[in-house]
């Protein structure tokens, strides 16, 4: 059983909902879950994110918290986080922005993704180091890694 189809059980079973935030996965995360029949009662929208002022826009993150951390930061995940929990009105939301490639720099390399999953438990980030898989690799982990973040979070 997939990863998105254990979040439509569980999160069914429980009556919970769930949103995204997405930067470099572009939607993945979002398609994941609503590829399965049967979304809808958990899944009423998300947010792709992309540029510094659709987070602000649509998400409230801080300009500045965009000026002192950058887009791919932890930081700025959380605040992704908590703001597309609150857009939704969802009980759990998950934040995704990172280096898909190609390129990056020496401060923030390719294949660098930082995540945040905000429920009423809190909001928890950390920052994986995918390395440099290839631009299509490194949005396939993270959207991975995304939903496992999710499953988690509903068995709270």
């Amino acid at each position: 059983m997939s990863i998105a189809s254990q979040i439509l059980d569980k999160a069914s079973k429980d009556g919970k909902t769930v949103t995204c935030a997405e930067s470099c996965t572009g939607g993945k995360v979002a398609a994941a879950i609503t590829d399965l029949a049967g979304s809808s009662a958990i899944f009423e929208r998300g947010f792709v994110t992309y540029s510094n002022q659709a987070k602000h826009e649509m998400l409230g993150v801080r300009t500045e918290t965009l000026d002192a951390h950058g887009a791919v930061s932890e930081e700025v995940a959380r605040e992704m986080a908590e703001g597309a929990r609150r857009a939704a009105q969802a009980d759990v939301a998950v934040a995704i922005s990172g280096i898909a490639g190609p390129g990056g720099s020496e401060f923030k390399p390719e294949g660098r993704v930082c995540y945040a999953v905000s429920s009423v438990a809190g909001t928890r980030s950390e920052t994986i180091e995918h390395g440099a898989l290839g631009r299509a690799n490194v949005r396939e982990a993270a959207t991975q890694h995304a939903l496992e973040m999710v499953l988690r979070a509903l068995e709270f």
